[in-house]
């Protein structure tokens, strides 16, 4: 691949803290290189439906602290499968050759994708199809393999450590256990780091099927040594041992058609009708995704963003930049494409939690 003179940008997939970082630092760092930089507003709908932007300085000025995107997104539209309506029927089509189309007409080259596992396997497809295209990952849920951290974990393990101190307090005033729910799909990366954090008493986690019984076991020393209160994390993904998880809805036109949800409600439920203790669940929802990222996430952020944007001036792509030992490396991103990182049941966090008396649920 020769050096490029212009590129795109995308942010696709579900919004996150830090996004408008990393926009800022690879535009930045493109345009003091000579390269023009447009974005692509929407998602992957944008290099369908043509909504591009060119940005300049003037684009990307004090938008550092600032959550969201400002070009955009969503986790719904996959140019390789692409929503259209036909004879008032929706049908899927490959629209990449048009989407390439729209890029060549603003004789972009070459593209950063800003994105998860799903917008990470679709930005794999094109650089199959010959676009040279460079990821960064971008995920609360921190299940990227091939990186230590996705950026917007950081936010919100912070916000909900935050929510456990709060927490805390009432659940000993009136002495009531109280559940959080957190995201993470299928993997309990935030539960984990936030219910260290927070100092939560059980922590359950999808990759460690819980038993009720051990749930209602840790409450009932903790009553005997006279603790009347008891805090627990519960990642939206966990499920009971030999159960299913908890389906908040079916949304068959959408890109994520399981929306889970609910099984903090559940829990609490279960413990209240099991032990007499007032129970509340609180489900922290997509306040873990708004608002403006950590200092760690900016930093993070405008590393990525800078590697980003470094690689297509080095005429590198097909790959992802990616966080190791505290240095930023390239993966090749067909590698990472389509696949997630979840906590081994020994890793080191889990064990630390054991070593203290964290109740896995196992």
């Amino acid at each position: 691949m020769t050096t490029v003179k212009t590129i795109g940008i995308l942010t696709g997939g579900g919004d996150c803290p830090g996004l408008n970082a990393v926009i800022r630092a690879a535009v930045k760092t493109a345009l003091r290189r000579g390269i023009r930089v447009w974005g692509v507003q929407n998602g992957f709908g944008g290099l369908v439906e043509d909504q591009m932007v060119e940005l300049d300085d003037r684009s990307v000025s004090g938008i550092l602290p600032r959550g969201g995107t400002i070009l955009g997104t969503t986790n719904r539209d996959n140019p390789f499968a692409y929503a259209v309506e036909i004879d008032g029927k929706t049908q899927y089509q490959d629209m990449s050759a048009k989407a390439l189309e729209n890029l060549r007409s603003k004789g972009i080259e070459a593209l950063i994708v800003i994105g998860g596992d799903g917008s990470l396997a679709i930005a794999a497809k094109f650089n199959a199809l010959g676009l040279p295209v460079v990821g960064v990952p971008k995920t609360i849920d921190n299940d990227i393999p091939g990186t230590e951290r996705t950026f917007g974990f950081d936010t919100a393990v912070s916000i909900a450590g935050e929510a456990l101190d709060r927490l805390h307090t009432t659940a000993e005033s009136h002495h009531r256990v109280m559940v959080l729910e957190v995201m993470g799909r299928y993997a309990g990366w935030i539960a984990l780091h936030a219910g260290l954090a927070g100092g939560a008493d059980c922590i359950l986690i999808p990759e460690i099927p819980y038993r009720m019984e051990s749930v209602l076991e840790k409450i009932s020393r903790r009553r005997q040594v006279g603790k009347h209160f008891s805090l627990i994390v519960i990642a939206e993904g966990a499920k009971p041992e030999n159960g299913e998880v908890t389906i908040s809805r079916i949304v068959e036109n959408s890109h994520e058609k399981i929306r889970l949800g609910g099984v903090g409600e559940k829990l609490a439920r279960e413990v209240e009708s099991s032990t007499g203790l007032e129970s509340r669940c609180t489900v922290l929802g997509h306040v873990q995704r708004g608002g403006t990222p950590t200092a760690f996430d900016r930093v993070l952020c405008t590393r990525y963003g800078v590697a980003a944007a470094e690689c297509l001036v080095e005429g590198v792509s097909g790959c992802m930049v990616a966080l190791r030992q505290d240095r930023i490396i390239r993966l090749p991103i067909v590698d990472i494409a389509g696949r997630s990182r979840q906590i081994e049941p020994d890793d080191e966090l889990v064990c630390a939690g054991r070593a203290i008396g964290i109740c896995f649920g196992d």
